[in-house]
């Protein structure tokens, strides 16, 4: 269910935009690097139920 409308999201943005948005591979495992230049941080993690 969530595929179509993340993809819908992204034809919109494309619209709006004018031009291409890539989008990778839907659902695909990513690891990100972040640095952290401001006063604030808040890290979610989806998989603790608390």
């Amino acid at each position: 269910m969530a595929q179509p409308l993340f993809q819908r999201f992204v034809d919109q943005l494309q619209d709006v935009l004018g031009q291409e948005v890539q989008s990778g591979v839907f659902g695909a495992d990513m690891l990100v690097h972040l640095v952290n230049d401001g006063p604030v941080t808040i890290s979610i993690d989806s998989r603790r139920p608390e």
